[in-house]
């Protein structure tokens, strides 16, 4: 009696998994193959244009007269390097702090306009490798000195940086921008007390 109940539910127990099984089979195949990956794929490939070089050249060269050139960023150098000295003077630690990086910051940026330059008898100069001796130690002892909160450090290493951009200034013909302690900060609008009166 039992194996007849088997005999006879087993083959309508197969049936239904087989007809289930085949009914998923059929969808995703269907799904498949009407993917938006699978008709994207069975276009017609597009060959992108030709792209016209001269006129990516003129484009290439519009874009390069409008790019700052490399005495605008140095007188960004000078902006916050002049009020790096006035924040030191003043004990100003985080202001000065500030300036200095700035200072770092944008002298990498002028040798990234012009890395290297020629000078008048046509020798080549490397202008990262001059930046590279200036962060090394002039600029490195500054840093130091700002950590410190020294301001007889600062001092030393202030006019160490200067004798070392003239050095810079010098190597590559250009003895007429002679750097000097500044007598005023650049910026007029900043306050370099550290603890200022106003605004409360």
């Amino acid at each position: 009696m039992r194996s007849h109940l088997v005999a006879g539910i087993w083959p309508r127990r197969f049936w239904a998994v087989f007809f289930a099984g085949a009914a998923a089979g059929a969808a995703s195949y269907a799904l498949l193959e009407h993917s938006p990956s699978r008709v994207i794929a069975q276009q017609p490939q597009q060959t992108a244009p030709t792209p016209d070089l001269a006129a990516l050249a003129a484009e290439i060269e519009t874009i390069k007269g409008r790019l700052p050139d490399q005495s605008h960023a140095m007188a960004d150098v000078a902006y916050h390097f002049s009020n790096l000295w006035f924040a030191g003077q003043n004990e100003h630690w985080d202001l000065a702090n500030f300036y200095c990086a700035e200072t770092k910051s944008h002298l990498r940026w002028a040798v990234r306009i012009i890395p290297v330059r020629k000078d008048n008898a046509g020798q080549t100069i490397e202008l990262e490798k001059i930046l590279q001796a200036v962060e090394n130690s002039p600029l490195k002892q500054l840093e130091d000195s700002i950590k410190a909160r020294d301001t007889e450090a600062f001092e030393k290493a202030y006019r160490f940086t200067v004798e070392g951009c003239y050095s810079c200034h010098k190597a590559v013909d250009k003895p007429f921008l002679h750097p000097q302690i500044p007598k005023e900060p650049e910026a007029r609008v900043i306050n370099f007390d550290p603890k200022p009166d106003w605004p409360k």
